[in-house]
């Protein structure tokens, strides 16, 4: 199963520790605060629980912070249908591989 992960993180250092984190997991940026990749179901725990303990050090929000993560499965056949509209690099721009 593929899995999007997309995140809006407006704490620099939160946010940065959750890239590195999908990233050692062995998921590809495809946006800005969008990654994604295939995950067994254990891994996808895995991820999971990673997410959760980053974020849990964040103990609260100042006004106008945000910090949510949402995780969507897909299947093989759905995210090949995916449409991509724009101009320039389809990958966010940070030169790593494109998955389009």
């Amino acid at each position: 199963m593929i899995y999007v992960v997309v995140y809006d993180i407006t704490d620099n250092l939160v946010r940065g520790r959750v890239a590195d984190f999908l990233r050692s997991k062995g998921l590809k940026r495809i946006q800005y605060s969008v990654f994604s990749g295939e995950l067994s179901s254990s891994q996808l725990k895995d991820v999971e629980s990673g997410l959760w303990m980053i974020t849990r050090r964040k103990k609260k929000l100042d006004l106008g912070e945000r910090l949510s993560i949402l995780i969507f499965p897909l299947t093989n056949n759905q995210f090949d249908q995916r449409i991509f509209i724009g101009l320039g690099k389809e990958n966010g721009g940070e030169g790593e591989e494109i998955l389009w």
